[in-house]
């Protein structure tokens, strides 16, 4: 795990090496063990890494660079099955001088070109510059899990891993507010990838590569697709066996580490079935982390400890404040972009618990998505219409039910000079619609799913483990995102995932529980949140209500009685606007963070 960051620019001029030291320092945290840049000002490029050390710890330094010296590789991220390949190769007769996945990467890349990305199973951002062709190639995972942006003015690119780490390029001045993007963060609660909140930063789309030439077209290509899949017929012993089989495997190579590993249990089915399958890899305990509170509304920890007397675990657990609102602050600068999400304050305090311990993480992260594990899917498809509509019917009345704010409530919430800016574009034409229409062939259940896989994932839940995790200098890892697991999910029926009874995971829990138990797999889900609506009606009314009227954002954007209407109904108990007002908060914390360089006070 690693932040990457460089330029290029097609007039060839260099950047100062002092912005190319500071790109690095932005990015610290994420690469504490190590740094390395190649530059070649004639060239003006350059290509950047800061190194967490995980594999391969004295011969992984980074860029790596060809024989010829033509072709330079960095990467931020984990290459899994770097073992078989670096195999494959030296079984073709190709020298590996190291046993580091980003060597792998360079010698697939001089074989295959950028083909070599199909052969990669990991989670990685990827920068290639390949002297031969004078080009420089930018690569994303296959569904978001390391992030990697750009901002391109069509004379000089440049990119990073976070988008703090743009900044120095650009003279250390902050982009201005992307309005569009804001527009989309109201409607799902976190800005959807390719926009950003920053005017001209883009997030490089999942599955995806770019190649930079020295004209201004910008080559891009799609390699990866979720929905190439088809839906098949399974019998539940047939599926379960296979489920389990390729599970065991994606968490089985997540194992390869040169350094201390653990994973976060929470004692729900995703948590607890990764941890049952790593004990069966391992020869010592597995570690595992948890916070607790002392409120049981939101403390799992007796089923977190439950899973872990299950399988043999060194399991370590913590009271946490329940009140973490202090932390909201860093949080955002660690995203760089407003998240009305008040999971990521709890997940950066389990994060800060285990890197006391351990270098790496493997998480439950994807199992919801991927098999429907959230209220939501059963609340939306318990409506009698879910699936008699017509598709554009059920398409626009499901992004409906996942909105935060609805287009009529936006554009009252608008100043009008706003609303005018904003006229005609729609979010859901915007965001929603092309993934809707690529996943046609699908059952209304996985079509619903599809979306949170493309959009959810990667504009926020994805975004949460790495940037939380990061923020201490710990690697999360996700076996159910590994490519296998996700194409046999996409090959299964919606009702092997969400029972016409309403029933969640249904196959999948009924799978796990031999391994986890009935009480694990059986119990109710439970949110790793904290009671932020209750605090914004009492204790904190008064903090919240200055935040947002105080708010140089805020009062741009919106009308002030607007903004107070649903301070007021909330508090009253008329109306429960707990998420609507968080996303504000957030907004207006951000930009607070935002305009001072740092995270607000």
């Amino acid at each position: 795990m690693c932040g990457i960051f460089g330029y290029w620019d097609r007039r060839q001029q260099a950047l100062p090496e002092e912005a190319l030291r500071a790109m690095a320092q932005t990015l610290v945290h994420r690469g504490p063990d190590d740094e390395g840049i190649r530059h070649q000002p004639p060239r003006g490029v350059a290509l950047g890494n800061r190194r967490l050390s995980i594999i391969d710890i004295g011969g992984g330094h980074q860029p790596f660079v060809s024989d010829d010296g033509r072709i330079t590789v960095v990467q931020n991220g984990e290459i899994f099955n770097h073992v078989e390949l670096a195999a494959e190769l030296r079984a073709q007769g190709v020298r590996l001088d190291t046993h580091s996945d980003t060597e792998v990467i360079l010698r697939l890349y001089e074989r295959d070109g950028m083909a070599c990305l199909k052969k990669l199973n990991g989670m990685f951002a990827i920068a290639i510059y390949d002297a031969r062709e004078d080009a420089l190639y930018l690569a994303r995972d296959r569904i978001g899990v390391k992030p990697l942006y750009v901002f391109d003015d069509g004379q000089r690119m440049v990119f990073g891993s976070e988008i703090k780490a743009l900044w120095p390029a650009l003279g250390g001045q902050r982009r201005g507010m992307d309005l569009e993007a804001i527009h989309h963060y109201l409607t799902f609660n976190y800005i959807p990838a390719p926009w950003t909140a920053f005017d001209g930063v883009r997030h490089l789309m999942p599955g995806t590569w770019h190649k930079y030439t020295r004209g201004t077209h910008v080559h891009t290509e799609r390699w990866w697709r979720l929905a190439d899949q088809q839906e098949q017929d399974f019998g539940f012993d047939a599926w379960s066996e296979e489920f389990m089989a390729l599970l065991d495997d994606a968490t089985r190579i997540r194992l390869r580490a040169d350094v201390p590993f653990g994973a976060f249990l929470s004692g729900g089915v995703d948590s607890s079935t990764i941890v049952g399958l790593m004990a069966r890899h391992v020869k010592e305990p597995v570690k595992t982390f948890c916070i607790g509170f002392e409120d049981p509304r939101y403390d799992e920890s007796a089923y977190a400890l439950q899973a872990a007397q299950r399988f043999g675990c060194n399991h370590t657990r913590e009271v946490a404040e329940l009140n973490m609102l202090q932390r909201w602050p860093m949080v955002l600068h660690h995203l760089d972009q407003p998240h009305g999400d008040a999971s990521f304050m709890p997940t950066l305090r389990v994060s800060e618990l285990a890197a006391h311990h351990v270098k790496v993480v493997l998480t439950g992260d994807g199992g919801d998505e991927l098999f429907a594990g959230y209220d939501k899917y059963a609340q939306f498809f318990a409506r009698p219409d879910a699936l008699a509509l017509p598709p554009s019917g059920f398409a626009r009345s499901y992004f409906d039910s996942i909105s935060l704010f609805s287009p009529d409530a936006k554009s009252a919430l608008y100043r009008p000079a706003v609303r005018k800016l904003l006229d005609g574009i729609d979010s859901f034409n915007a965001a929603a619609k092309p993934w809707f229409d690529e996943a046609r062939h699908f059952d209304r259940v996985n079509q619903a799913l599809y979306l949170d896989m493309q959009l959810l994932l990667s504009g926020n839940n994805l975004v949460k483990p790495d940037r939380m995790g990061m923020a201490v200098s710990i690697e999360a890892r996700t076996p159910f995102l590994d490519w296998h697991m996700m194409e046999f999910a996409f090959r299964s029926r919606g009702d092997t995932k969400l029972s016409a009874g309403g029933d969640k995971k249904h196959w999948f829990k009924r799978a796990a529980a031999p391994l986890i138990g009935e009480d694990l797999a059986y119990r109710k889900k439970q949110m790793f949140t904290v009671p932020v609506g209750d605090w914004f009606k009492g204790e904190l009314h008064g903090w919240l209500r200055n935040t947002l009227q105080g708010s140089d954002v805020i009062n741009r954007l919106f009308e002030p009685a607007a903004v107070a209407a649903l301070l007021d109904q909330h508090r009253d108990g008329s109306a429960n606007f707990t998420r609507e007002l968080r996303a504000l908060a957030a907004l207006a914390l951000w930009d607070q963070g935002s305009a001072s360089g740092g995270p607000a006070a």
